[in-house]
């Protein structure tokens, strides 16, 4: 299955199931037009960017670019939140910067660019921190509103750009079973994990938050060498480990504050 019509089946269900919760609090969107527009926009963009990194990247490479984001939370904060930023969150950024740099080949960078699945787990970390920011600006809002806009961002996005040609080919149109399960697995395990960081990102303190979405790089190691048979490079393990680093000190930094 094209990763893109993976991405708008799945997302398009859990649009589907969430519609009713979020109808009961319909007036928000009225009210606040402008944040789930851009959680439609940029939350559906993160998604998908990610989905498709994961899709037909290496896990592993996947994830700890997708964890700059100490970067991109400490950039956001400076310029975009106003917030004042110290030494210990510039240390992050230094140490979540070299670790990228070692993992996408150290000075071999220069001759030979990232790739596109790089550069979009890179957009992906990125947006999502953008998303994350739009969804701690509105806590007022019900989290079924908000993840009603997310999921409706990722199936209508994905569904555009399916149906313009992007991602090259469109390869070979699933079979009814196929598409049965993946209804299943996007009804279940993908909608319940939404559910989940969702929540927690606009219920839980940002510091305790951080500890638990550092779990998500945990539990994909293991998996992409578990399941998928991925196998650690010592760049892989430098650079991720500093970029852990620099997560690290992003926590102690949400929990001391």
């Amino acid at each position: 299955m094209h990763g893109l019509l993976l991405i708008a089946l799945c997302y398009s269900a859990m649009a589907i199931v969430i519609s009713p919760l979020a109808w009961r609090h319909r007036d928000y969107v009225f009210t606040h037009p402008l944040p789930l527009l851009g959680i439609f926009l940029v939350g559906g963009v993160a998604n998908i960017c990610f989905s498709l990194a994961m899709i037909y990247g290496e896990v592993v490479r996947v994830m700890v670019l997708f964890y700059l984001l100490p970067v991109w939370g400490a950039l956001g904060g400076k310029f975009i939140l106003g917030e004042r930023t110290n030494i210990w969150r510039w240390l992050g950024v230094a140490l979540a910067i070299m670790g990228a740099f070692i993992l996408l080949g150290g000075f071999d960078i220069l001759a030979m660019p990232p790739s596109w699945l790089d550069l979009l787990a890179l957009l992906a970390g990125i947006f999502f921190a953008i998303t994350i920011m739009l969804f701690r600006a509105v806590k007022t809002l019900p989290v079924s509103v908000k993840l009603n806009s997310l999921f409706l961002g990722g199936a209508l996005i994905s569904a555009v750009a399916l149906l313009v040609g992007a991602g090259g080919e469109k390869g070979e149109f699933p079979s009814l079973t196929i598409i049965l399960w993946t209804l299943l697995y996007a009804l279940t395990w993908l909608l319940l994990a939404n559910i989940g960081s969702q929540w927690a990102m606009t219920q839980l303190p940002a510091g305790r938050t951080s500890i638990l979405m550092v779990m998500e790089l945990v539990a994909a190691v293991l998996s992409a060498i578990w399941i998928g048979g991925e196998i650690l490079t010592p760049q892989v393990v430098i650079g991720g480990l500093l970029i852990v680093s620099a997560t690290a000190v992003e926590i102690w930094q949400g929990v001391t504050s």
